[in-house]
């Protein structure tokens, strides 16, 4: 794999992952209820509770897609 084709993989998977996050922040702000009527019937869970770990692991995501996509993908474009 040469770094043309490494940057083009990288690019993709940048945009798939930031396609994922959107889905995941509309659905969470679109269909909160729903959602949220699904996680409570596995755990006990309060509104609070369900905001702080949705919005925490879609930083987690972010931060995942900054680390191991966007940052290798500058890095190979800087070469």
């Amino acid at each position: 794999m040469n770094i043309a084709q490494l940057t083009d993989f990288l690019l993709y998977c940048t945009l798939i992952n930031y396609v994922i996050l959107l889905i995941w922040f509309f659905a969470f702000i679109f269909a909160k209820s729903a959602i949220k009527k699904l996680h409570t019937q596995w755990f006990k869970l309060s509104d609070q509770n369900f905001d702080a770990i949705h919005y925490s692991a879609m930083a987690v995501y972010k931060i995942g897609i900054l680390l191991l996509n966007l940052v290798p993908l500058i890095a190979l474009k800087l070469l």
